[in-house]
């Protein structure tokens, strides 16, 4: 293949993964964004194929073909609840390839480079394995996080921050010690005693962050895996992996920081891992006083029946409930009684990005009344019932009312403020930050207790 159509080949695909990007802004272009990332790839997938590997097709495309099956039986057996697991998941995998490729390249005897050149390779592989390393581990750490293998606690070792500062300082060192070696054994060893301490890093870095703050750490993980693949780029010179790695890179950090600014943190603790960690789950001190007030079935009936603005509010006990369908179904009933019902979503409601938008997008729910936080917080005062399904840490009072509460200063929608709110839940469970919710034991707060979708379903049929 000639060198002039490689590189149209891999400025289409390049501009498709940019396309697919601006069609994943919306719910309503998400579709087309996914059509021209999957053609995007076949182009890159096929042209690499056919201008660089020269011998053993039948090895790579058997290979590709068990990895295929793989992934689309994965695909079809993953309900959309497991959806951030899956997503870390899949980042621990492009960790692990950036560190194989990194150490295949770099032993490769065929490679010989001098002088500058020399130089700059080593950089480029030292670089990728670092952080395809820490990468790999903090995603498998994430992924123990949040299907529950892993407690969501935060693990808080003395000194942590040392510890980080130490690892970090020692990759440095390891690093410096490495470019320019001219012993090939001796560097292979520097190399693996640096991807050992990334790997170290990677877990302690996500283990010290806890549960509440995982959606940031699975944007956060899925920059690291951008520039993981933007090195690999670099080392092979590939022109187009250096591109997608890079788009990747940068719009998992640009999301990571919207989403520090939503969650009122610090983007360069982010980085450093362990933010938002107090170091406890306790209120702080702050005492939650009062009696629970419950509603049944008819008389949320009536209370939805009678309102003229109603606000849902989603969160992850609706996703593991399976009860989209069901308040989609509400939904419809109430608008064709010509009652104005909207969905406020907190943009780290669930437990990745987007979790909610997707599982609402998926029952069918308009996209046009689906605001995010920003747009609606200041019309609950204007709200006759607001609906929790399933959230807790997102409309918790206490992160305004406690300057000591782990989830102090965290933005949240701000439900207590609307006439009535009825909360959806299976108990009186703390969220996933382990803090206690006096929205609970508020005035004009209703709870309504049980599986999620069984109500909501027991609710569609009464109202």
């Amino acid at each position: 293949m000639s060198p002039s159509l490689i590189t149209v080949s891999y400025l289409g695909a390049a501009a498709l993964f940019i396309l697919a990007l601006g069609g994943l802004s919306t719910n309503v272009t998400a579709r087309r964004g996914n059509l021209f990332g999957i053609i995007g790839m076949i182009i890159a997938v096929v042209v690499t194929i056919a201008a660089f590997v020269t011998a053993h097709h039948e090895v790579l495309i058997g290979i590709m073909i068990v990895g295929g099956v793989i992934g689309f039986v994965l695909s079809r057996r993953v309900q959309m609840t497991q959806m951030p697991e899956l997503v870390a998941i899949l980042h621990s995998l492009v960790g692990l390839a950036a560190v194989l490729i990194g150490f295949a390249n770099f032993m490769d005897p065929t490679i010989q480079y001098t002088g500058v050149e020399k130089t700059i390779h080593e950089i480029e592989v030292y670089i990728g394995i670092a952080i395809g390393a820490l990468t790999f581990t903090g995603s498998v750490v994430a992924y123990g996080k949040l299907s529950g293998m892993i407690g969501g606690q935060p693990m808080l070792l003395p000194a942590r921050h040392w510890l980080n500062l130490a690892m970090f300082i020692g990759v440095i060192v390891i690093a410096v010690e490495f470019v320019g070696t001219a012993d090939h054994d001796q560097a292979i060893m520097l190399l693996l005693a640096m991807t050992v301490i990334a790997l170290l890093f990677g877990i302690h870095m996500v283990a010290a962050i806890g549960g509440a703050d995982m959606p940031v750490v699975i944007s956060m993980l899925n920059s690291y895996s951008g520039w993981a693949a933007a090195a690999t780029g670099f080392m092979l010179s590939n022109d187009l992996l250096i591109v997608t790695g890079a788009l990747v890179g940068s719009s998992g950090a640009i999301l990571s920081y919207i989403m520090c600014r939503a969650m009122n943190r610090h983007f360069i603790s982010v980085i450093a891992g362990g933010f938002g960690t107090s170091g406890g789950t306790s209120t702080g001190g702050a005492s939650i006083e009062g009696e629970v007030q419950t509603i049944d079935i008819p008389a949320m009936a009536e209370l939805l029946n009678n309102a003229k603005e109603i606000m849902v509010v989603p969160g992850y006990g609706m996703a593991t409930a399976q009860a989209q369908h069901a308040i989609a179904e509400i939904t419809k009933t109430l608008i064709g009684k010509g009652i104005n019902v909207r969905f406020g979503i907190h943009p780290v409601a669930g437990r990745m990005p987007g979790h909610m938008n997707v599982l609402l997008a998926e029952a069918k729910v308009p996209y046009d009344i689906v605001f995010e936080m920003d747009e609606i917080n200041d019309d609950f005062p204007n709200i006759d019932v607001s609906i929790v399904v399933g959230a807790n840490d997102t409309v918790n009072p206490l992160a305004q009312e406690d300057a000591d509460s782990p989830i102090a200063g965290m933005p949240v929608l701000e439900v207590w403020k609307g006439k009535t709110t009825v909360v959806l839940k299976r108990g009186m469970a703390a969220g996933y930050a382990g803090v206690d919710n006096p929205l609970f034991v508020k005035e004009n707060t209703r709870m309504l207790f049980g599986d999620a979708k069984e109500t909501l379903d027991a609710l569609a049929q009464a109202i």
